[in-house]
């Protein structure tokens, strides 16, 4: 597929700017950064007495970011960080509480069809999925060296892969013979081991590169330290919106949300997930899977 002009095409933007409510001296934490879609709509709304603050794991992006902010009206500070990391950023700034708190799951198109990122079943490159580059483990390591019943648990957990344990053998038998250190060798292993199942659109592959993705930038880990310590960041009536791409996230953001409803921290905004319309999907086929979640401060 050819890559958007900005590298990465931002989904619900109309129902994220209804959901945060940017306007005029508000403060405003995009965790997710990317190529600054969502950014930049935000800091339209923001105004000279407002603050944009900017959080990304991957330099490379943040860089493009800084440079398609630089003729936003409000003041912006970027930070290479991940949302984990939101309260170092904050206290950096000597930021107690914020107006919206919005974080966007899905990996930026570029990143996907990118060589240096080393994550693309269609295109062989170097097998890496490092997004963060302090990140020590790369997917080719842990591929080469975790125990096959190891993996085989990643690969259900993180992906609901039903066959992990196929496929787990099928990558052990394979690196025997030579390390696995491309994303073409792996995908190719992956697909000799469970063919095109029936019924299914996706290449045979794609669970297994989710599954290592996730675990080599510790999606999950990362993800939950938010949902655990956003809702104190925000002031009151400020409000964290969530996009995810997976039912996994998912969940943890539905859990998480109803739990701070539950103990009078937050109300829920959305009763159910908005999805993206007709309309986006046509024109952007990456935004068919994304749900957005709310809450405002109590």
């Amino acid at each position: 597929m050819d890559l958007p002009t900005t590298g990465h095409d931002p989904v619900l933007m109309t129902e994220v700017l209804n959901l945060l409510v940017p306007a005029p001296g508000k403060t405003i934490v995009d965790c997710t950064l990317g190529r600054a879609g969502h950014a930049l709509e935000i800091a339209k709304h923001l105004g000279p007495t407002g603050r944009l603050i900017g959080l990304d794991v991957d330099p490379h992006n943040l860089e493009f970011a800084r440079e398609r902010l630089k003729a936003a009206p409000c003041e912006v500070r970027l930070f290479h960080a991940n949302f984990s990391e939101l309260w170092d950023v904050l206290k950096e700034l000597n930021v107690d509480k914020v107006d919206g708190i919005f974080a966007d799951l899905g990996i930026s198109t570029n990143q996907l069809f990118e060589a240096q990122y080393g994550m693309s079943f269609s295109i062989d490159m170097p097998l890496d999925m490092r997004i963060d580059p302090r990140i020590r483990q790369s997917a080719a390591d842990l591929v080469n060296s975790m125990r096959d019943e190891d993996l085989a648990n990643v690969l259900y957990e993180l992906a609901q892969e039903r066959y992990s344990r196929r496929i787990a053998r099928k990558i052990a038998d394979a690196r025997r013979i030579s390390p696995i250190n491309t994303t073409g060798r792996l995908a190719d292993v992956v697909r000799s081991a469970i063919g095109q199942r029936p019924g299914e659109k996706i290449d045979p592959s794609t669970r297994t590169f989710l599954a290592l993705r996730m675990l080599v930038n510790q999606e999950l880990e990362n993800l939950t330290s938010l949902l655990k310590n956003a809702p104190g960041y925000l002031a009151k009536g400020g409000r964290l919106a969530v996009i995810s791409f997976q039912s996994m996230e998912d969940r943890l953001v539905k859990q998480a949300f109803k739990m701070l409803e539950m103990t009078g921290v937050a109300k829920i905004l959305t009763g159910k997930p908005i999805i993206p319309s007709d309309t986006e999907t046509a024109s952007n086929p990456r935004s068919r899977s994304s749900k957005m979640r709310a809450v405002e401060k109590s």
